[in-house]
């Protein structure tokens, strides 16, 4: 809201402030391509053969506990390079379609 010492002249809009269906268009265009962008993963997981506890916790939607059981279970393979465990993508597909339930 404006202040009330503000005129009535200063409150007009001006022709040049204005926004036209055109503007309001051309935003809505660039709007939904600016979200096309944002939804669409920079690096798809299936593009990946390897993956990092990280991204696989992620995938899955379980916790670090979680994933540390399906490997002291063998449930999911790793390897393990330096500190750092990988999974493999196909490993991961294959537990997840082998788990659903009949």
């Amino acid at each position: 809201m404006l202040p009330k010492n503000i005129n009535e002249q200063e409150r007009r809009v001006s022709r040049d402030q204005l926004i036209t269906i055109g503007d309001l268009e051309s935003f809505r265009i660039s709007l939904l391509e600016d979200l096309k962008s944002l939804m669409t993963p920079t690096t798809s997981h299936a593009n990946k053969q390897w993956l990092r506890s990280a991204e696989v916790r992620k995938m899955l939607g379980i916790s670090h506990g979680t994933l540390q059981t399906l490997r002291i279970n063998r449930t999911l393979p790793f390897t393990k390079i330096g500190g750092i465990v990988y999974y493999r993508y196909e490993d991961i597909d294959n537990l997840l379609n082998n788990q659903t339930s009949k």
